[in-house]
């Protein structure tokens, strides 16, 4: 249990700051590319263009493991809206877009080409991905359009949405309130866990995404089955209490003891959502399901039975 007290302890610590450092960089360069480009960069100068930081990075739950930068291109211009049972749109008297997402992306990899050069980007189904460089880390980039998910005409709850090459369908997140009129969404309700748990929250994401990856290195198929987005929000659902235990490993424990409890027997799992408090952990539309977070949490208990 001492081993593995310093091994946790050490885990949970941030990334280094030469780490830090190359991931502003990165979105120092995005930045750049967009503001040179002759479309975009006047956009960015309008405030039509929102360049933020999500993920793992912004959250402050990244490891060396997965420690490539989730950028977000926010045009915000056009939205997607999602509506009412029987009614869309044009019924609301909203206009469609005249700037489509498709061009946005397609303006987005072209500014990004154009800075750095072809051989460095690649576009993919959801982002467009940046090479790494000694200077930057790899990088993400995903352009955004606004959503809103209306529940009368001028009420709504915003969000960003991509939608990717090989789908029609908009993928909804909440990664945070991005303007002052927007409710408290994924990054600022992961900050009030880690304040209200002595700011240990974030640093137990990171012990458990370690976990994760070790596992994986020895062949843990329940590792290999389950993302670090889905451990980050599993760990939110757990108590402020479970933290309050003295070290780490009985406060990984504690987690994973309630977070295994409740989906062996309880009923509390079918209320857990992700960070941002709007979107069901479990249900069908999710990539993961409640099995994967049971296998990798009974496989965690073998795995630390035997370090121990």
């Amino acid at each position: 249990m001492t081993d593995l007290e310093a091994t946790f302890t050490y885990w949970a610590q941030s990334p280094s700051q030469s780490e830090q450092t190359r991931c502003d960089n990165a979105v120092g360069v995005i930045r750049n590319a967009i503001g040179q480009h002759n479309v975009l960069g006047a956009m960015l100068r309008s405030h039509s263009i929102r360049v933020f930081v999500q993920g793992s990075y912004r959250n402050r739950v990244n490891v060396r493991a997965d420690s490539d930068v989730d950028v977000g291109a926010l045009y915000t211009g056009s939205f997607f809206g999602t509506y009412p049972h029987g009614s869309d749109g044009e019924s609301w008297g909203i206009p469609a877009a005249a700037y489509r997402y498709g061009q946005f992306k397609t303006d987005l990899q072209q500014a990004l080409s154009e800075y750095l050069g072809s051989s460095m980007v690649a576009r993919g189904n959801k982002s467009i991905k940046i090479r790494e460089t000694s200077y930057h880390v790899e990088a993400d980039v995903t352009p955004f359009f606004e959503h809103r998910m209306y529940s009368a005409p001028g009420s709504y709850v915003p969000g960003v949405a991509l939608r990717p090459d090989k789908s029609s369908l908009p993928v909804v997140n909440y990664p945070e309130a991005l303007f002052s009129w927007w409710p408290k969404e994924h990054y600022e309700n992961g900050l009030d866990k880690h304040e209200r748990t002595r700011r240990r929250y974030r640093g137990l994401v990171r012990i458990l995404k370690k976990l994760r990856n070790q596992m994986e290195d020895g062949g843990s198929p329940a590792a290999r089955a389950i993302p670090g987005y889905l451990l980050e929000c599993l760990t939110w659902n757990a108590p402020d209490s479970c933290f309050d235990r003295y070290g780490w490993y009985p406060r990984v424990g504690a987690v994973l003891g309630y977070l295994g409890a409740q989906i062996d027997t309880g009923t509390g799992w079918q209320g857990w959502c992700e960070v941002d408090g709007i979107k069901p952990l479990f249900t069908q539309a999710q990539p993961w399901t409640l099995r994967q977070a049971r296998d990798f949490i009974g496989a965690t208990w073998a795995y630390l039975g035997a370090q121990s």
